[in-house]
């Protein structure tokens, strides 16, 4: 299990009685079954009944407990949300803490999601967790403890305002809350899981990628650097918890509370190390002869008329989703990082590399239906073929 090289104590959270909605599967699957380990007793409210008595099941018997609770709850429903908390008051006496992390998604341009579609999000993304904090927070504040977590989003995304609106309340909630609790010992804060490649987040992901004109592949590329699988993700909102007082009133996301767990840390340790004085070798001569390559690239373009120069621009642009411009001060910027030795920075940009093969890729299709000198086509073939070979030996180390 990922939270065991968590450097917070595996028994830190013992006693305490945590509400986790929507922890079913994925992220909140992953957050239940941390949280157990760190010793808590974990309500699994969910609505989907066969998801949350295999989530139940699961934890328990892997960890050999019965501090996996499922307890089947729609949100959205004030007279469930009493029920729950007569259940808890007569069960556990006191909630320590509400992890809001239920949700659902609706997809969208903004003038094409039904109404009843933006009224079932408005339900689950803000009127249950304001539900919850209405009827737990008076205990909390009788005994001036607790914790109340929300989890937020990236923002204004396209073709998501159904679901990022209600998200974004939920930080304006958690800030106000803050507001009103300070001076108690009520800690409040948000967490971001980033972008995690769950089922339900993929399915979600191709509808949007779709809308946006770009492959679902391309959708990932592009938020390669934010992406987590759901195990640290969940693992993350669960050591976020331990960290409460430290993030009062702001909005994390779970790298940090993995790096402050001691986490992420540690398992960059164990890349680095991992990571051959050859390879690290190997990669500053690939890495500076791309660079180079590159530069003659984009110094040759600027040479060109006005309109050989906008297509070839705007085709780069197209195929790599930055401008030759933005692209050239983000290989300054590996430049720098190679050369300071920061090799584990250096894999955050692993995608720029990737975006750069594509587009060669192109390149190559292209030289084919264009050069008619059988001598020419064959040599400048030949070329791009080194340069895409020479990418994806970058590539395969930085993945290591």
């Amino acid at each position: 299990m990922l939270i065991e090289k968590a450097k917070i104590g595996k028994n830190c959270l013992k006693g305490k009685t945590v509400l986790l909605t929507g922890a079913g599967g994925g992220i909140g699957f992953e957050a239940a079954r941390a949280l157990v380990w760190l010793g808590a007793n974990v309500i699994i409210a969910e609505i989907n009944k066969d998801k949350g008595f295999k989530a139940e099941k699961a934890i328990n018997e892997e960890l050999n407990t019965n501090r996996a609770l499922f307890y089947e709850i729609n949100i959205e429903d004030e007279k469930q949300i009493n029920k729950l908390y007569s259940f808890i008051k007569n069960k556990y006496g006191f909630l320590d803490v509400i992890f809001n992390n239920a949700t659902i998604t609706s997809l969208g341009a903004v003038h094409k999601v039904k109404i009843s579609d933006w009224d079932k999000s408005y339900g689950v993304n803000l009127r249950g967790p304001i539900l919850l904090v209405q009827k737990f927070l008076p205990d909390m504040k009788y005994k001036n403890e607790g914790t109340i977590v929300f989890v937020s989003s990236s923002g204004a995304a396209p073709y998501m305002g159904a679901y990022e609106i209600f998200k974004t309340s939920q930080v304006e909630l958690c800030n106000i809350l803050a507001g009103e609790l300070e001076n108690t010992n009520i800690y409040t804060y948000c967490i971001a899981p980033g972008l995690v490649k769950t089922e339900t987040a993929h399915q979600g992901i191709e509808k949007v990628a779709a809308l946006m004109n770009i492959s679902t592949e391309e959708f990932y590329l592009m938020n390669e650097s934010h992406m987590l699988d759901a195990e640290h993700a969940g693992v993350g909102f669960a050591v976020s918890i331990a960290f409460a007082e430290k993030y009062n009133g702001q909005e994390v996301g779970s790298i940090q509370a993995l790096t402050d767990a001691g986490i992420i840390r540690q398992e960059k340790e164990e890349v680095i190390n991992n990571t051959s004085n050859y390879s690290k070798e190997t990669l500053k001569l690939h890495i500076t002869n791309v660079i180079k390559i590159y530069n003659e690239q984009y110094q040759g373009w600027l040479e060109r008329n006005i309109f050989e120069r906008q297509w070839v621009l705007r085709d780069f642009k197209k195929e790599v989703k930055l401008s030759a411009d933005q692209f050239k001060r983000e290989i300054e910027i590996i430049q720098n990082l190679m050369e300071q030795g920061e090799f584990d920075s250096l894999r955050k940009k692993k995608n720029l590399f990737i975006c750069l093969k594509k587009y060669y890729e192109h390149q190559y299709k292209l030289l084919q239906g264009y050069e008619k000198d059988v001598k020419k086509l064959k040599d400048n073939s030949q070329v791009i073929l080194s340069w895409i070979e020479e990418l994806q030996i970058i590539i395969d180390i930085l993945r290591r």
